[in-house]
């Protein structure tokens, strides 16, 4: 029995010490680098677990004592082979099948340790990735959320809000009035579908008044005139388009003004609503085209004139819109005013012939001249009457004209032309300064707006072959001459600078043509072939020229396409052409004012009918409701027992059927 121990306990040392050296060899195998986390699967650890066990049971095949103990370990397998050991056995020989079976080997921990770390390793970068991701994810879906939530919100706030959104804490209600104030018509439709507080803004009475007064209509009215200013705008708007289409269909009525029947026609001015005419018999008649019943229309004449005999003719008349002034033959000025009419204001008295009689069209100036003598005289803001300025040209004064816009500055200004001279009356200066002098090249016509002067010049001899007649426009500001336009071989007869749009001049020629130039560019915008017998009066505003011939045709042109829209004939030269938005007067004024009947003995009134000259006032802003509102081309129909074969209107017929209109 002995031996028996010893033996086994040599082969107990001897397999102990292939365990050693199994496991030094583990270990150097577990010291080495390791491969990549991918690499480190389920299988790589197997393999190596079942090389290990492997290698034991080897060792242990070799170590076995005998057969019987190899087939009870196998029958018990696992957990039972401890159990399966006699009772009878060592403790040492149990610990050493437990060692070889490998369940209390310390390698288990080991193991157990090793596939824990790499599994937190695997599961730590792999959770980071994912938690990068999700982490961005989270961001864009905030975002979003973010985004919707402010959309959201503004949609509610446009919905809910009861006061003027985005500034409606940091401005109060008049600097955002100010504000809209930069809006037009649209925008402040537009503006006033945002929100209740924005649509009291956008119709406030303010904005609207100032609109409708910088768009023209109601100048002189106040805010508190109009109970709605946005309607009164839009009423005007729509009347001024009626009165363009009136204008370009030849739609409206037309008066004529006749006063004292047998004597001739003189001098005709028209100024706001007032119509002023002078007659070869000494009277001076005032039509107030609004109110056509008032008083103010009867102008007595001065005491000395009235006492003549015979009486003197008018020579020539000014209104605006608070005095009517007449000059006479025997070198009389009268003033009225046009509120009150009757007697004369102001009476003047001169030795010579008035050759030329000016008014301002913006204040109580007057100027005339009778010869080389001119004279200025003005009211005060208490009414009086003084002169301000008395002076002799070398030459008679041929054309006058006051600046308009110096009332209020109360420094009135004339241009005056004399010969081939033209001069500024300044009241303040002692001498009247030289504009423009060219000695040969008289002035043929003479104009004046607020900053500028405009006169036609002859030009005569050599001086021909350079380019014609010209227009001269100088500057007010500096006396410097800023514009030349024209190139004619005609004379200038008449120049309108005062009425026509800004940095547009319009004028007439002897040449039969109404031209309309430039004057930033100097050059020609339109050039009409009007009148055979030479253009004697022009106006043109920004879309229409209206003119008058010496052959007494009155016609009105469309500027952009140079087209005539339609013309009216009367038997005298047409002297006075003036028109405002709605309303157009013409004056045809005959160029004989002490013509003779049909014989020699015939001194009936009636036969003069032809000679006196007529007076038309057109009136545009009325409805076309029927065919009696197109203005016929002559005045005369088939029941009027007066006509004659000048005037019969036999274009009526033509002018009702078709609306063509036949020339003359």
């Amino acid at each position: 029995m002995a031996d028996m121990a010893e033996d086994e306990l040599a082969a107990f040392r001897k397999s102990w010490e292939q365990e050693l050296t199994g496991k030094q060899e583990e270990q150097r195998l577990n010291s080495a680098p390791l491969p990549p986390c991918d690499a480190l699967g389920q299988s790589s650890k197997d393999d190596s677990k079942k090389g290990y066990f492997e290698n034991l049971k080897s060792r242990n095949k070799t170590s076995s004592p005998s057969k019987p103990e190899e087939e009870g370990r196998r029958v018990g397998g696992g957990g039972g082979q401890a159990a399966a050991v006699s009772k009878d056995q060592p403790q040492y020989v149990s610990i050493a099948h437990g060692l070889l079976d490998g369940r209390t080997s310390p390698l288990l921990d080991r193991i157990q340790e090793e596939r824990s770390r790499r599994k937190r390793q695997y599961h730590n970068i792999t959770g980071g990735c994912r938690t990068s991701l999700q982490q961005q994810q989270q961001q864009q879906q905030r975002k979003l959320k973010k985004d919707r939530e402010l959309v959201d919100q503004l949609i509610q706030d446009l919905n809910e809000v009861n006061d003027i959104p985005f500034f409606d804490i940091e401005l109060p209600y008049e600097l955002a009035l100010k504000i809209f104030q930069h809006l037009n018509c649209t925008e402040l439709g537009r503006c006033a579908q945002v929100s209740r507080a924005w649509r009291v803004l956008a119709e406030d009475s303010v904005l609207w008044f100032r609109m409708c007064t910088k768009a023209g209509f109601h100048q002189e009215a106040s805010v508190s005139d109009s109970p709605c200013w946005k309607s009164t705008l839009r009423d005007c708007r729509n009347s001024a388009k009626t009165v363009c289409s009136n204008w370009k269909n030849r739609v409206g009525s037309i008066s004529q003004l006749q006063f004292e029947l047998g004597k001739v026609l003189c001098d005709v001015s028209f100024c706001d609503n007032f119509v002023l005419a002078g007659y070869t018999s000494g009277d001076v008649r005032l039509w107030d085209t609004l109110h056509w019943d008032s008083s103010a229309s009867f102008l007595k004449i001065n005491s000395l004139s009235a006492n003549s005999e015979p009486r003197p003719f008018v020579s020539h008349v000014q209104v605006n819109s608070t005095v009517a002034a007449a000059a006479y033959e025997d070198g009389c000025v009268d003033l009225w005013s046009t509120e009150t009419g009757g007697e004369p204001i102001r009476h003047y008295q001169t030795p010579g012939r008035i050759q030329v009689l000016a008014l301002s069209s913006d204040s109580p100036i007057l100027c005339w001249a009778a010869g080389p003598d001119v004279r200025i005289d003005a009211a005060d803001d208490h009414g009086y009457w003084r002169t301000l300025c008395r002076t002799q040209l070398p030459k008679p004064v041929e054309s006058l004209v006051v600046v308009p816009g110096r009332g209020q500055q109360q420094r009135p200004l004339a241009a005056l032309s004399a010969g081939d001279a033209v001069y500024l009356l300044d009241p303040r200066e002692e001498e009247p300064q030289i504009l423009h002098s060219v000695y040969g090249h008289p002035v043929t016509c003479l104009d004046a707006s607020d900053s500028h002067v405009a006169l036609g010049v002859k030009r005569t001899g050599w001086a021909m072959h350079d380019g014609g007649n010209k227009i001269h426009v100088y500057s007010l500001e500096t006396g410097k001459l800023v514009a030349t336009v024209g190139d004619s071989l005609g004379d200038f007869s008449c120049i309108n600078l005062r009425d026509s749009p800004p940095h547009l001049l319009v004028c007439g020629n002897k040449d039969r043509r109404v031209r309309v130039f430039d004057l930033r560019a100097g050059s020609s915008v339109a050039s009409l072939y009007a009148h055979h017998l030479g253009v004697t009066s022009v106006q043109a505003d920004d879309w229409k020229i209206v003119s008058g011939g010496g052959e007494g045709l009155v016609c009105v042109w469309e500027m952009r396409m140079g087209a005539k829209l339609w013309e009216m004939h009367n038997r005298h030269p047409v002297r006075h052409v003036r028109f405002n938005t709605s309303t157009l007067v013409t004056a045809n004024i005959p160029d004989d004012k002490s013509p003779r009947g049909a014989c020699i003995t015939d001194d009936d009134l009636t036969a003069h009918r032809r000679h006196r000259g007529v007076i038309c006032h057109y009136d545009f802003s009325e409805e076309a409701l029927s065919q009696d509102h197109v203005l016929p081309i002559c005045r005369s129909d088939y029941t009027e027992s007066h006509g004659y074969n000048y005037n019969i209107g036999l274009a009526v017929p033509y002018d009702s059927l078709s609306g063509s209109h036949p020339s003359h």
